[in-house]
């Protein structure tokens, strides 16, 4: 991925600001050499049109995306639209990444989790490398630690 060839994302919204949507983009801006468009909206509300106008809205910032971001603590706000942003990302076959509630205290119906290919924590370097995984299918190098005691003859 690179500057010329951004991750094109969707961060799940219901119209709404909320500390862990702009969290997310805090997250992703902490890591180096990691380039995303965020196609998520969540002032772009339509004022005229009603829920089939919200809908389209909706479908239209997901169309064109590679993997969606569902910070599970925002589905208390409007849980009808969150899950609705959840059904457009599988029409879609957007894969959808959860990121659990900031402090893991909040629960969800299994409909919406079912929703995930993944659920991951808090973690920049999780986040980023779930993006690349499940949106463009790239391999991620993972380290395992081997601890070993050096005194051993």
């Amino acid at each position: 991925m690179s500057e010329k060839n951004p991750i094109r994302i969707f961060v799940t919204h219901a119209f709404q600001e909320h500390e862990e949507y702009s969290r997310v983009f805090e997250y992703l801006e902490s890591r180096d050499n990691f380039y995303y468009v965020n196609y998520s909206d969540p002032d772009g509300k339509p004022e005229h049109g009603g829920q089939e106008g919200i809908q389209e809205a909706i479908r239209n910032q997901i169309r064109l995306v590679e993997a969606v971001l569902f910070p599970v603590g925002i589905y208390a706000q409007d849980p009808w639209l969150i899950e609705f942003e959840l059904k457009v990302a599988q029409a879609f076959k957007k894969p959808v990444i959860a990121i659990q509630a900031f402090g893991g205290t909040q629960t969800l119906p299994k409909e919406a989790m079912a929703a995930a290919v993944e659920t991951i924590e808090w973690n920049d370097r999780l986040m980023t490398d779930a993006l690349r995984r499940f949106g463009r299918g790239e391999e991620i190098a993972k380290w395992d630690v081997i601890e070993f005691d050096p005194d051993l003859d």
